[in-house]
């Protein structure tokens, strides 16, 4: 296979020293990737033969693939949460891996609505900073003299805790926020340290762009882990526009930010500044916020944020903010687990796709059918292949081995295989794989529940309204059950807002962009009711993420849970319901 990572070109732009040697370092291990991935499993065993787990499947010290294969099973994190439990109340013998246990990562669980705890060594976040390292050459290699200007990143932490045992307990975020790795490139961020670290969101996020606008014309780009960060952060700018223009105006600092290390460090910083205040009341005064980013920070070249899976319904209105500046997903990551790069981050976002660094851990993937059941047997175990074998166009869900515990981990993630760069697949995220709606045989995953809002949302346009968050559950107390779809929604002028008869039409428009199983048994066996829409107010999906974060999730992994089932949840959001509707008569369906 070959590569189309060119290393040099005229049309690309020279590369520094160190960079060039990150380059090769991807083309050496893309090009060897089988090498590198039986390597990697077994050092991975070899390391970790005398771990509890291992022992317990009696692999006797082996390290070859095929052994590792016939005996260890294929597992999911309730397999291994008493291990992992055990560790957490103070157990320091080698349970799953040999090497002592730094802290533990805690996964945000806004997916599955629980969020699990994965131990973690130095070593394994060195091993993550050196793949940032990589990921910046590439970057630096598509667009140029980004040494040249700062990064506004809304960047932050959350409160950390330890477990019985007295290990940090706290997101991957924050082990990396708080890394000397990271410290040493603070140099390439508009926020101080202070900021990022201040566990206070909102004066975190203050101070983030209080200091964002004072370096306007520094700022190459704006940047957030995900796409809902950032937008999160052009909503703060609407609400709090005038505040920040006054503290630039007089060079004093809200008194609302009472961090002391925040208001000694901004003491340094804030001057009065009164010609950039009112070119900021001018721009934000404004009712028309197209384009907000690029008159702000004239000087933006693109948006960092992940922008694939569930997060792509987010790149109309950063489009929108930002004027259509190019948006770089640029990585694929996880508490488990450092997959892949995006090696063309400059692509356009539908087209983004990661490609996995076999150097990370030992990967294998299931083929994803959703046709086909799931084996029941213990004797008759999924059928996995390896990194190099997967098949472009096929879906899959990837198996990890990891240098941190975890043996054959289902993710838990589907991705497509778009090509191979070099030996190694890249791939799109297409959904989690437990993201699903069904009342009776009908399944509808998050990809097909995204077309279906897309497509009733088309009929917003004439009303310049658009969705801004959405959610739904499986209402199943009425009989027959049916699906019901939180929106939150933005109407430009409220004397033309869409009609109780324009939201039944969206009902039914995504009733008919659903697949054939939910329409067949909406129609002929009449077991799914009529689909329902309940608006709900302002700001509620804001609320839903307090009150997730107030009960342990990141502000940085926090995503919108497509399906909930949470009483809590639930309650909160229909205690905002400010109207319903629901679909006014059934789908199209034929055999």
């Amino acid at each position: 296979m070959t590569s189309d990572f060119a290393l040099s070109s005229p049309l690309v732009p020279r590369v520094s020293e160190k960079d060039a040697k990150a380059l090769q370092y991807i083309e050496e291990i893309t090009r060897n990737a089988a090498t590198f991935q039986e390597t990697v499993l077994a050092e991975i065993l070899s390391r970790n033969a005398n771990s509890e787990y291992l022992q317990r499947y009696k692999l006797g010290g082996a390290t070859d693939r095929e052994t590792f294969k016939l005996k260890l099973p294929v597992i999911t994190y309730e397999d291994i949460k008493p291990d992992i439990q055990r560790m957490a109340d103070g157990d320091r013998s080698a349970v799953l891996l040999a090497s002592p246990i730094s802290e533990f990562l805690k996964s945000s669980g806004t997916s599955s609505g629980e969020q699990k705890l994965f131990p973690s060594t130095q070593e394994e976040l060195d091993r993550r900073h050196f793949q940032i390292s990589l990921l910046r050459a590439v970057m630096n290699r598509g667009v140029p003299d980004l040494d040249k200007g700062k990064g506004l990143y809304f960047l932050f932490v959350r409160p950390e805790t330890r477990t019985p045992g007295g290990l940090l307990v706290r997101p991957a975020s924050n082990s990396m926020y708080k890394s000397d790795h990271f410290k040493t490139r603070l140099h390439d961020y508009t926020s101080p340290i202070e900021a990022i670290l201040c566990a206070d969101s909102f004066q975190s996020m203050y101070t983030h762009m209080l200091c964002g606008l004072l370096e306007r014309e520094q700022v190459l780009r704006l940047g957030a882990l995900f796409a809902s960060g950032l937008l999160r952060a052009m909503r703060f700018l609407q609400i709090h526009w005038q505040a920040l223009a006054n503290d630039i105006e007089t060079g004093t600092l809200n008194q609302k930010i009472t961090d002391p290390s925040i208001r000694d460090c901004m003491a340094r910083i804030l001057k009065p500044r009164p010609e950039l205040a009112e070119l900021i009341r001018m721009e934000c005064s404004e009712e028309n916020w197209e384009g907000i980013i690029a008159r702000i920070w004239p000087n933006t070249k693109y948006l960092d944020a992940i922008a694939t899976g569930s997060m792509a319904q987010y790149i109309h209105l950063l489009d929108y903010y930002s004027g259509s500046l190019p948006i770089a997903s640029m990585l694929y990551s996880s508490s488990e687990c450092f997959f892949g790069l995006n090696l063309n981050p400059m692509c356009k976002t539908s087209e983004a796709s990661y490609t996995i660094m076999p150097n990370m851990a030992y990967f294998e993937f299931l083929l994803h059918d959703p046709g086909s059941p799931a084996s029941t047997s213990d004797f008759q175990p999924p059928k996995l292949v390896d990194l190099v074998d997967v098949e472009v166009g096929k879906e899959y869900e990837p198996i990890i081995t990891n240098y941190t515990g975890l043996y054959r981990y289902k993710v838990g993630d589907i991705l497509r295989v778009a090509g191979f760069h070099n030996a190694s697949p890249h791939f799109h995220f297409v959904r989690r794989k437990d993201a699903l709606l069904s009342i009776d045989y009908d399944k509808t995953d998050e990809a097909d529940l995204q077309k279906a809002v897309e497509n009733a949302s088309r009929l917003l346009r004439e009303f310049d309204t658009r969705i801004l968050e959405y959610t739904s559950y499986a209402e199943k107390k009425t009989n027959p059950g049916h699906y019901v779809i939180y929106w939150e929604i933005l109407v430009k002028d409220p004397a033309n807002s869409p009609t109780d008869d324009v939201l039944k039409q969206c009902c039914l428009a995504m009733e008919e962009s659903l697949d054939s199983a939910y329409r067949e048994a909406r129609v002929v066996d009449k077991t799914i009711g009529p689909l329902e829409i309940r608006l709900v107010k302002t700001g509620t999906f804001e609320e839903l993420m307090d009150y997730a974060i107030s009960r342990g999730a990141s502000i940085n992994q926090y995503k919108v849970a497509r399906c909930v089932s949470s009483t809590s949840i639930l309650k909160l959001l229909d205690s905002r319901v400010k109207s319903k509707h629901f679909s006014p008569s059934l789908p199209h369906w034929t055999t």
